[in-house]
């Protein structure tokens, strides 16, 4: 178990000053409340404290940190209070106590909406108070070193959670060491069968290892001091899950791996790195396109360093960094090293720090974001995509997550620019928005005030900045076409109850009527009615009712609106219905327009019907390219389809004996079903045949299709939609 006194020996060889009585006085608090308390390892509870301080201590974390350290847990787990905390230590550890505490009872493997909701607490909290996060990191470290004392079925959550949600953060607070420490430990537990595989390989090529990494570490060291330079050189094998993510992505087995070691060169100054990466080009062949930058353009945690791949002298690659010890610091202890602590009771706050710019993005849309799902899903991007920099046209640079586009930049510049962009200009050339972005590409925006964003935006945007900004204006822009068109529902129906509309609207009140159908104002009430979540009929009859007139509605000969109602669906079509998602709303009706048999993997939109809530179609369907455009709406697609989707193809063929036997055999392979079917016959010797088949996506349903037209008697094999084409579905 660590001593306090090798905490507060740490502490002063960076803070002479330390307040060494005030962390004394915290460790003897801790001790007292966790007295009699042991850990399932059978060490006393005060272990972990100890060892949480000692690695804030590690990250030269200030005094307020260290004695949060070792209280972080008296307010969960015993019969300390935060008040108490607060009277002893102060209100600047208290808050961070507290923060901590409330991170420590979040649960991040609930269900999706609940997932989300805590997620946004930690990032709240955190923002306050980065020291919270850290803290956090510290005691996350610490429980993975310890884990194999959890049952499994805890071990899995805990390290699954942790590869999710901590070392992302860890790795974008710039915290490197702890950041591939936790990855290691998370992937022992997940992937236990490839780490003992990677374990067993590296264990049996370690003596050759370790022979070539002394070899490679001599030639570099000579390399320095023959050109006059100062410097020490390090080697080290990779990071076992470092090596397995490399293993995946270049689907590579471990004998094929061949840049598994890494060199450090840590020089005196900029000018030197640049030198040694010279020498280093001199004496062995640079990998093409394997040479990073990150002096002149720093990653967005302020990572620096030079990175480049050579052939080394055993004709293997290997990776090599160069940099200062500045530099070297740094990376390894990530905003830490950047601490601001000169005056007690001073927090770091997220809009303080510029290296958390990502940090207070995500607290601005957040905010905007209600679909967990969506939240969940842009968090991932910004958490785990690697980074790309590019440039305005001023020389600014912008980090962007991998496979950004144009209209990311745009937002990344400004909101307005994002709004307005029309095109794009990378290195001087006009290329599509939708065009993917690399390091070191030259961004210019062409803008136009009459320009909104589009919807299909959003099949190509990274960014959460971009998807929120493009997600509330199309919300806002849809939601007032429903207002606007429930409003005209109801006028038009009052007629048939011999209603003036907005003369009872004026009259009523209108706070009662919305009350009546769970609704906050007028406007709510009006989308209810266009979405079909309320029944125009039963809003009509409810003010009637209120008037005091009479509830007969009247017949005329031609009414204005004639009556929907969806026809009745089963439970698989109600399902399938549920595979959509809304933009603007939930519960709201939906059904398949039967003119183009929409099936998942189609891009398709909805139109909102009178009476029958929102009806699928596929984007390009006639019917659709005909419909008045404010009563369109953005859907889309969403999670696993369990039931088959309709799909109508059309075959023409020769009239030969075998033809039909020929298709159906092909979909019986297939396994798709034939829903029903026509064949007729042509005079100049064709066939064409007419079939409704059921797959569970366009990927199935086109890769039938190619099936189909390798038959030798099939000339062609078409999608295509009934004849008559009906917007109402």
């Amino acid at each position: 178990m660590i001593r306090i006194q090798e905490i507060l020996d740490k502490v002063s060889q960076y803070r002479p000053d330390a307040d060494a009585e005030g962390i004394r006085k915290a460790y003897v608090f801790a001790a007292a409340m966790h007295a009699g308390q042991t850990r399932l390892s059978g060490e006393p509870y005060l272990s972990h404290p100890l060892a949480v301080a000692d690695t804030l201590a590690d990250m030269h974390l200030d005094d307020s940190s260290i004695i949060a350290g070792l209280l972080h847990d008296t307010v969960e787990d015993t019969l300390a209070t935060v008040e108490r905390v607060r009277e002893d230590f102060g209100a600047e550890v208290a808050d961070v106590v507290d923060g901590v505490t409330k991170i420590s009872m979040i649960s991040f493997d609930s269900k999706e909406e609940q997932q989300a909701e805590n997620i946004r607490k930690m990032i709240l909290a955190t923002s306050e108070d980065i020291r919270v996060l850290l803290v956090k990191l510290a005691d996350r470290l610490h429980n993975m070193r310890t884990l194999q004392y959890q049952k499994p079925e805890k071990q899995t959550r805990i390290a699954k959670e942790t590869m999710d949600i901590y070392a992302p953060l860890a790795n974008r607070l710039g915290l490197h060491r702890i950041k591939l420490e936790l990855e290691d430990l998370s992937f022992r537990r997940l992937r236990p069968d490839a780490y003992a595989q990677i374990d067993a390989w590296i264990e049996a090529h370690r003596a050759a290892d370790e022979a070539y990494i002394a070899e490679v570490i001599a030639s570099l060291r000579d390399m320095i001091t023959e050109d006059g330079l100062e410097g020490r050189v390090r080697g080290r094998i990779k990071h076992y899950y470092s090596i397995y993510r490399k293993m995946q992505s270049k689907q590579l087995s471990l004998d094929d791996m061949h840049d598994i070691i890494a060199f450090r060169i840590i020089v005196l100054d900029i000018k030197d790195c640049y030198s040694v990466l010279g020498l280093a080009h001199a004496a062995w062949k640079p990998v093409p396109g394997r040479f990073k930058d990150y002096i002149s353009v720093p990653k967005a945690n302020m990572y620096q360093s030079l990175h480049t791949t050579v052939v080394g002298p055993r004709g293997e690659r290997m990776e090599i960094q160069i940099r200062t010890e500045e530099m070297d610091y740094l990376a390894e202890n990530g905003l830490a090293a950047h601490w601001l602590y000169k005056e007690s009771g001073k927090k770091i706050k997220a809009k303080d720090v510029q290296q958390l710019a990502w940090l207070r993005e995500m607290l601005d849309w957040q905010k905007e974001e209600s679909d967990s799902k969506e939240f969940l899903r842009t968090l991932r991007v910004d958490l785990f995509t690697d980074e790309i920099y590019v440039f305005t046209p001023k020389g600014e640079v912008k980090e962007l997550p991998e496979g950004a586009t144009p209209v990311d930049f745009a937002y990344q510049v400004h909101s307005k620019v994002g709004d307005q962009c029309s095109g794009a200009k990378v290195n001087s050339r006009l290329v599509p928005l939708s065009t993917t972005l690399k390091s070191g590409d030259y961004v210019e925006i062409i803008t136009d005030a009459s320009r909104r964003p589009n919807r299909d935006w959003l099949k190509f945007v990274k960014t959460a900045k971009a998807r929120s900004r493009i997600q509330h204006y199309l919300r806002t822009e849809e939601r007032g076409r429903a207002v606007a068109l429930g409003r005209d529902i109801l006028e038009k129906q009052s007629r048939r109850y011999n209603l003036n509309f907005q003369k009872a609207v004026k009259e009523l009140n209108l706070e009662d009527l919305c009350a009546e159908f769970r609704v906050k104002n007028l406007d709510d009430l009006y989308a209810a009615v266009a979405y079909s979540q309320t029944h125009a009929r039963n809003v009509l009859r409810s003010i009637k009712e209120r008037l005091g007139m009479p509830l007969d509605e009247t017949q005329p000969a031609q009414p204005a609106v004639a009556p929907q109602t969806a026809p009745p669906v089963g439970d698989a079509e109600e399902r399938k219905a549920e595979s959509i998602a809304i933009s603007g709303g939930s519960g709201i009706l939906r059904r398949f327009a039967k003119c183009c048999n929409p099936v998942p993997g189609d891009h398709i939109i909805g139109y909102i019907s009178r009476g029958r809530g929102i009806t699928i179609h596929t984007a390009v369907c006639p019917a659709i390219l005909a419909a008045e455009p404010e009563r369109l709406i953005s859907v889309n697609w969403e999670g696993e389809m369990e039931y088959p989707f309709p799909a109508r193809i059309h075959i023409i063929s020769r009239n030969v004996r075998g033809v039909l036997h020929g298709v159906s055999g092909i979909l019986l392979r297939e396994k798709v079903n034939i829903d029903s079917g026509n064949m007729r016959s042509c005079l100049d010797g064709r066939s064409e045949i007419e079939l409704v088949v059921e797959v569970k996506d366009t990927v199935q349903l086109y890769q039938v299709m190619a099936m189909l037209r390798a038959l030798p008697d099939v000339h062609e094999v078409l999608r295509s939609a009934p004849s008559e084409s009906s917007v109402g579905g």
